[in-house]
């Protein structure tokens, strides 16, 4: 077994999975089996106006590691091509389904059951930040990293 398969493999027995999660009433329940491939802070207005707060926390999970295991949320934000899903009775934001990137989830950090080990890694956005909304993120960018960055990201979240 090479070093970096032996690493991955203890970093993955670290997170612990299963986790758990759900929406302030707990009608949406959801369960996460897969390590995450990496945790942001987004200060987009868009994100500010639906959390209510300076910036959205979320957890990239794997899709095939993300289930939905009580209740049906329901599509809410724009309504646009990126798919953001809400309880339908407290209407707490839960997790985006990003467009055109099927293979995870972005799940807001906040409705795991224990989130407390969250930091994130990197912020967006932080063009549109409100100026005293700090994060002690690693990586910061005034929009989005550019897509040939997220390999050397994701490569060095799971290292860490």
């Amino acid at each position: 077994m090479d070093e970096l398969h032996f690493r991955t493999e203890a970093i993955m027995r670290d997170w612990k999975l299963p986790w758990t999660g759900g929406c302030r009433c707990g009608l949406v329940r959801f369960s996460v089996t897969k390590p995450p491939l990496l945790t942001m802070a987004c200060h987009c207005s868009g994100c500010q106006r639906m959390t209510a707060s300076a910036y959205s926390l979320s957890v990239a999970i794997p899709a095939d590691g993300f289930e939905v295991t009580t209740g049906e949320p329901v599509i809410g934000g724009l309504h646009g091509a990126s798919r953001h899903y809400f309880c339908p009775h407290c209407m707490s934001w839960m997790f985006t389904r990003p467009e055109g990137i099927d293979w995870f989830v972005n799940l807001r950090a906040t409705m795991l059951d224990e989130a407390g080990w969250y930091t994130p890694f990197m912020e967006t956005w932080t063009s549109e930040a409100l100026p005293w909304a700090k994060t002690p993120a690693r990586y910061s960018y005034e929009k989005l990293p550019p897509m040939e960055a997220y390999e050397g990201l994701l490569k060095e979240f799971a290292e860490s």
